[in-house]
């Protein structure tokens, strides 16, 4: 028996002693980083919400087996966050989907979920109206023609059943009961609001295909609406991606569970918890442009060294010769010699050892 089978459905409850420590961390830590990323100037935050962005779109269709270039969708967000990264990379209407969804959940956090945004949204993720190969219903609920939505998993023949949604004709009044607690007020944290949502829209499966994607964009929406601000720093789906398989388990031990949800939300609570401690990592370059021009505030630089400086700082391939400054900074030979030489003064580039026809430089390290 399915949890949606149960005589209470949709009634979900869990212990609010249970779960008051875990949610108490992980709002602790959401304040700090929010705090500590709106210390740093717009253009870094900017720059943080990008790279967050980025990890978010590229895992969460990860967790479904689709793999996404990273460039395209790092693109994609900056054109449509009015960012300039440099050249731009090839559109790919695909991949703009999952962006625009994600942008739409995140941007306007504080829109009602409806019908029809989430039609759009999933209309979005398939753009031509095929999952892979096989056509699907794009922009609508699921009509189970093809028989019962099911997960399923092993190889032909030999086949797992790990989940069976509620049948296509009750799609409509479950998705409306969803829409008014979603949309409604409700004495609930909005980050267990998050974890509920993100559970009773993927145990309904609405659509033929995208369910997941879209589960993790509700739970995004309002995780967003818990900060009140459409900048990201953290990337659940990122968490999630590397503990998928913990994450489909949980998600088939709920579905198969009565309605206390309590080990879902501790799951999910200890998610998130871990996605804060992984900001670090993601916004690495970030934090680490942020400390050097913090220590270097009193510095006198021209554009020309900033820019290159940020270059390096974000990660330059290869190696920082004279005649790469002066391509990337438009200027001459003689100009880069100027500028490089009065970064090696102040001991901000170190000259390489020897190991060619060119000298090279490289940033030096900095805590």
């Amino acid at each position: 028996m399915y949890v949606y089978e149960l005589i209470d459905w949709p009634s979900f409850r869990w212990s609010e002693k249970e779960l008051t420590k875990p949610l108490v961390s992980v709002r602790h830590k959401q304040g700090r980083l929010i705090g500590r990323m709106e210390a740093l100037g717009f253009k870094l935050r900017a720059e943080a919400t990008l790279q967050t962005l980025t990890e978010e779109v590229v895992m969460s269709s990860e967790i479904e087996g689709e793999a996404l270039n990273r460039e395209l969708v790092r693109s994609s967000i900056a054109l449509r966050l009015g960012m300039d990264i440099g050249a731009l990379a090839p559109a790919d209407r695909h991949i703009d989907g999952v962006v625009e969804m994600i942008l739409d959940a995140t941007e306007n956090y504080d829109t009602l979920l409806t019908e029809e945004r989430l039609f759009a949204w999933q209309s979005a993720l398939f753009p031509t109206g095929r999952s892979g190969m096989v056509k699907i219903t794009v922009g609508g609920w699921r009509n189970d023609q093809s028989g019962p939505m099911q997960v399923i998993s092993g190889p032909l023949g030999r086949e797992r059943t790990h989940y069976q949604a509620p049948p296509a004709r009750r799609i409509k009044k479950e998705m409306k009961a969803f829409l008014k607690w979603y949309n409604g007020e409700n004495a609930i944290d909005m980050v267990l609001k998050a974890g509920v949502a993100h559970l009773w829209f993927v145990t309904i499966h609405p659509f033929d295909d995208g369910n997941g994607r879209i589960a993790r964009a509700i739970a995004d929406q309002a995780l967003t609406c818990s900060e009140q601000g459409a900048q990201r720093f953290y990337s659940v789906s990122a968490q999630i991606r590397k503990e998928r398989s913990a994450y489909y388990d949980i998600l088939e031990a709920t579905q198969k569970a009565d309605l206390d949800i309590t080990p879902w939300l501790e799951w999910f609570l200890s998610c998130l918890d871990a996605a804060f401690e992984g900001a670090e990592t993601t916004l690495g370059p970030v934090l680490k442009k942020a400390r050097f021009w913090e220590k270097h505030q009193g510095a006198r630089f021209n554009d020309r060294q900033r820019i290159i400086l940020n270059r390096l700082i974000d990660g330059f391939e290869g190696k920082l010769t004279s005649s790469k400054w002066a391509k990337l900074a438009k200027c001459s030979q003689d100009t880069a010699f100027r500028d490089i030489a009065d970064l090696v003064r102040s001991d901000i580039l170190t000259k390489d050892a020897a190991g060619g026809r060119s000298t090279s430089y490289s940033l030096t390290e900095f805590d």
